[in-house]
């Protein structure tokens, strides 16, 4: 006698509208407690937060997906921290790395925090820590002034060793024999002292992060637990990489930078434009605030008229982090550079010693981080050149070493630097 066939699990549908939201855009990837989090979300108004190390001047398009998790928690009526890591930065966080970050002096964490701090005004309404609005902290508030016996004692307790080599970020590193410092093994407490530190200051009961920050997140919930806190969540985004498995917001060019005055908002644009044709519904949901039933309409489309989908993409995605204005300038410059065939001339530009051109400029100096940042590296402007994916005033270089001159000036004063189809700058003489 054969038994009856388990039924299928219903899948969840949240309640709240904080979680519908993210479940129909596909943010959400594992949380601690879905169904219990969904409840205190449609009774009660909640604070969440995400931290952000400041390891570099600028935020790249990795972290955009945290950025958007904490505007929409705004936008469904509940309340965002952005914490700045500048305690935490002065260890590094070891997720995800083969070697030590580079340890960073107190002015540099300064100088990149306020790099960093800039972009999310753009997503967030912002007030103080007494108003309903969002606001930001800095961990060096607490971090900074840690007895360290007293955290010995008070949290180091509540850690297990042997739990802690169980974490991928610590485990893969000494799988693949890679040096951890006992600085980075410490990183673990420290964040998870920041969720307990967060709810007793600000009433905190959920931290949000992408999914390599699990664990660590895990770390805190179970910290709380111990030092009595409430009840608290965890909930992460899935990893995000292209169709291709590319990692998202690394190009061969480099990092795709938020702030303008690392990536201009034409290349920013660009980079949404060149878009997989099979990420476009989902970057549509995850990177622009345009309705699911424009998305949908969207995502429909088939053939040459996808390349209008990820116009849109483009724009809209630019125009949150830009401004409608550049958005709008952006599409108008890739119009007439890509449909009328002329150099248009918002492209970004560099200057350039017209001392330089005199003398020759080399081709491998002029694309790479000296000068057009086209390419990351010389070593990288070599390979271009022999893949053939190099060009001065739209003529493939085919000599590495070759030079520019003035008689590469056109007539509108500027020489066209271009890095396959999509990619220009212009070299202004000053």
């Amino acid at each position: 006698m054969s038994s009856a066939p388990t039924p299928a699990a219903e899948p969840f549908v949240p309640k709240s509208d904080f979680l519908r939201t993210l479940q129909e855009r596909g943010f959400i990837h594992q949380c601690s407690d879905l169904a219990g989090l969904d409840g205190v979300l449609s009774k009660d108004r909640i604070t969440a937060y995400i931290g952000f190390d400041c390891t570099a001047a600028s935020l790249h398009v990795g972290s955009l997906v945290q950025i958007m998790m904490l505007h929409w928690l705004q936008a469904t009526g509940h309340r965002p921290i952005v914490l700045m890591g500048g305690g935490t930065t002065r260890i590094g966080d070891p997720t995800g790395r083969d070697e030590s970050r580079k340890v960073l002096t107190a002015a540099d964490i300064e100088a990149n925090k306020i790099g960093i701090a800039q972009v999310f005004a753009k997503f967030l309404k912002f007030g103080g820590p007494d108003s309903a609005d969002a606001f930001m902290v800095d961990n060096a508030e607490w971090l900074s002034g840690i007895n360290y016996l007293d955290f010995l004692r008070d949290v180091g307790r509540h850690f297990s060793i042997n739990r802690m080599m169980s974490f991928d970020s610590v485990r893969l590193r000494l799988e693949r024999e890679q040096e951890l410092s006992f600085l980075e093994f410490n990183y673990m407490l420290l964040q998870a002292y920041d969720y307990v530190e967060l709810n007793r200051r600000y009433d905190v009961t959920l931290q949000m992060g992408g999914s390599d920050q699990w664990g660590n997140i895990v770390n805190g919930l179970d910290l709380g637990r111990r030092m009595g806190t409430k009840q608290l969540f965890a909930l992460t985004t899935p990893l995000l990489t292209t169709s291709s498995g590319a990692k998202m917001g690394k190009t061969a060019a480099g990092a795709v930078w938020l702030n303008p005055d690392m990536l201009s908002p034409y290349d920013y644009w660009q980079f949404w434009r060149n878009t997989e044709d099979a990420d476009v519904a989902r970057f549509l949901k995850l990177f622009t605030l345009l309705p699911m039933d424009e998305i949908a309409r969207l995502a429909a489309l088939q053939g040459a008229e996808i390349n209008e989908a990820k116009k849109v993409l483009a724009t809209e995605a630019t125009a949150l982090m830009h401004g409608r204005e550049a958005a709008d300038a952006a599409t108008e410059t890739a119009r007439k550079t890509f449909v009328e065939g002329s150099v248009a001339q918002d492209l970004p530009s560099v200057s350039v010693a017209r001392s330089a051109l005199e003398a020759g400029l080399g081709v491998l100096s002029a694309f790479g981080p000296d000068h057009a940042r086209l390419v990351p590296s010389t070593s990288e402007a070599r390979r271009q050149i022999k893949s053939g994916g190099l060009r001065v005033n739209d003529v493939q270089i085919t000599d590495e070493k070759a030079v520019l001159t003035l008689a590469d000036l056109g007539q509108d004063g500027v020489v066209k630097l271009s890095f396959g189809r999509k990619k220009h700058v212009l070299l202004r003489v000053e």
